[in-house]
């Protein structure tokens, strides 16, 4: 019986997260140990967890069971669909967001009805069927909301001591990437940062709140992602820190003047990467994200990183790598720190 060791502060996003994904143990209670919580999980460590403790405690305690998805859905569905249904799903404040095999359609509102008996706390429920376009916009369907709801997609979540408005119907929220937004919101004491494609402020607004830079400039181009960015930098009061900018990266990067840019953005990160290395002044550290074949990992972004400082006359150091997450099949979502000088 497995538990990872959180620092207090960051368990119930951790707890939350770990839900979502079908990781958490519900049977066991959580643990508390000094300034840690123990939380208990099953199965294999999903890898954004992997930089948390593992122990294997000898006084757990147990609740009382609760019903599952699949107990909730055993007098609508055969044994062939109740194998269908999945495992996890997003909680987004006050919204359930769910992938759904599509045999699974025809009883959608029966399984968004058992999400809400599942969490009370929740409003409605979206079935989840992508992201499209340059602006990764959601394709969302409303599957079930409670009665009396004015606007079943609008929300504000809780995450490491920040807050985040959004229409999950209009922007998208990753929360895959919960633990490198964690050490993002550590760096960045009293430097100018550039947040490239800053959305609604992932990692902008966790720095602003956690590290204090002297100045973050967030350039964001979806207006709908840009609308929420403003709310958020209100929402936590970091308008002295933050300076949103609506347009392409391309054309409103600035140059040499940042001491740190994050390029938080996956997909066509690479073409934009000329504008990253452009913006640091000598010696300051470029967090440079890209999906990459897992065959090539960590090289060819490392390569690229190199070639294009090497092309401006300039030297690229690297600091480190990490795996984020599973992007598709064969394919990781990596991050590479490099020092530009």
């Amino acid at each position: 019986m497995k538990a990872l060791v959180v620092p207090k502060e960051q368990a119930e996003t951790a707890r939350l997260r770990l839900l979502e994904l079908g990781c958490l143990d519900t049977k066991r209670k959580l643990s508390k140990k000094g300034e840690h919580l123990e939380i208990p999980i099953t199965g294999a460590i999903p890898p954004e967890f992997g930089s948390y403790r593992v122990v294997w405690p000898d006084d757990a305690k147990y609740y009382e069971p609760e019903p599952t998805l699949r107990d909730l859905m055993r007098g609508h569905l055969d044994d062939d669909k109740l194998a269908l249904l999945p495992g996890g799903w997003q909680i987004i404040g006050d919204i359930v967001v769910i992938s759904m095999h599509s045999d699974l359609y025809p009883e959608r509102k029966q399984v968004g009805d058992a999400m809400l008996e599942l969490y009370p706390y929740c409003k409605s429920v979206y079935l989840d069927e992508g992201i499209s376009g340059k602006l990764r916009r959601p394709c969302r369907e409303l599957v079930v909301v409670r009665d009396g709801v004015d606007d079943p997609a609008l929300t504000v979540h809780n995450e490491n001591e920040c807050r985040f408005m959004l229409d999950v119907t209009k922007v998208m929220f990753s929360k895959g990437n919960l633990q490198e937004k964690m050490r993002m919101s550590r760096l960045g004491n009293g430097e100018v940062v550039v947040d490239m494609f800053a959305g609604i402020g992932y990692f902008a607004i966790p720095m602003a709140v956690h590290s204090r830079p002297d100045r973050i400039i967030a350039i964001e181009l979806n207006p709908e992602s840009y609308r929420y960015l403003l709310e958020n930098i209100r929402l936590n009061s970091v308008e002295g820190i933050v300076e949103p900018i609506f347009g392409d990266c391309a054309e409103m990067t600035p140059i040499s003047s940042a001491d740190r840019v994050v390029m938080g953005y996956v997909g066509n990160t690479r073409h934009y990467l000329e504008y990253g290395i452009k913006a640091l002044k000598s010696g300051g550290i470029l967090h440079y994200h890209d999906t990459v074949p897992v065959r090539l990992v960590p090289s060819r972004s490392i390569d690229l990183i190199r070639n294009e400082a090497c092309k401006q006359g300039r030297r690229a150091e690297i600091l480190d790598w990490h795996r984020i997450k599973k992007y598709s099949p064969g394919v990781w979502h990596v991050v590479v720190d490099a020092v530009i000088k």
